[in-house]
């Protein structure tokens, strides 16, 4: 019987992707839009892949109509570029990720899912490159909206069908890399965990108050406690 639910994000709380990855969504735009916008140098971190595509061509000059036209040819040309791209080297995983998951999946009471700004197609390209896609059997991406707080609700429900449990938020933990993801946990009332291990130090996610606060996943029986300990109302 399932206890617990555990939503991880992907970029900078898994796993880090080198450069590629920005230049892959520059030329899958230019070529749709005849324009990168501002994919160079625009801020990704915890937003939507749907929302990023919209803000960066907004600041190259676009209208949201303009972008709404050609979206889900700009979406299918990113995932189809980034999967032809994408090698194992260009993927890093994040220091003691692999202990941690090996740990949570080895129990029978812990369903774990993904919670993630990235396109399910990506997303779940970047999870195979280092081979940990099979530990998530579901989850909540960009391709289900614009806003990253609608998500926590999405995957909730889809838990509940996969499992016919209804988890409560003392029994659903939400683990990422930015402020994005602990308001995320709000959303559900359920129980933050950040890890500074993105573009955000240790001193600007506390300020967001997180349940629990990791510089990295290394040490696995730390984090692993943290998960398991009940939220205190």
């Amino acid at each position: 019987m399932y206890r617990k639910l555990v939503l991880f994000d992907i970029d900078g709380t898994l796993l880090r992707v080198n450069g590629m990855n920005r230049r892959v969504l520059a030329d899958a735009l230019f070529g749709v839009y005849g324009t990168e916008g501002s994919t160079g140098t625009h801020d990704f971190s915890g937003k939507m892949d749907s929302a990023i595509i919209y803000e960066v061509l907004l600041s190259g000059g676009l209208d949201r109509q303009q972008i709404a036209g050609k979206f889900d040819q700009a979406k299918a040309a990113y995932i189809a570029l980034f999967q032809e791209c994408a090698r194992p080297s260009d993927i890093t995983l994040l220091d003691g990720v692999r202990e941690l998951l090996d740990a949570l999946s080895a129990r029978s009471d812990i369903l774990l899912g993904l919670l993630t700004g990235n396109f399910e197609a990506s997303g779940r390209h970047k999870l195979k490159l280092p081979g940990i896609d099979h530990y998530f059997p579901f989850g909540a991406f960009a391709d289900d909206g614009l806003d990253r707080n609608e998500l926590p609700r999405i995957a909730h429900e889809r838990a509940r069908r996969m499992t016919g449990k209804n988890f409560s938020p003392d029994d659903i933990v939400i683990i990422g890399d930015t402020e994005h993801d602990i308001r995320c946990a709000r959303e559900l009332d359920a129980r933050s965990i950040a890890v500074a291990t993105g573009n955000f130090s240790m001193q600007e996610l506390s300020r967001h108050q997180p349940g629990a606060l990791f510089p990295n996943f290394a040490e696995t029986g730390e984090v692993l406690t943290e998960i398991l300990t009940p939220q205190l109302s």
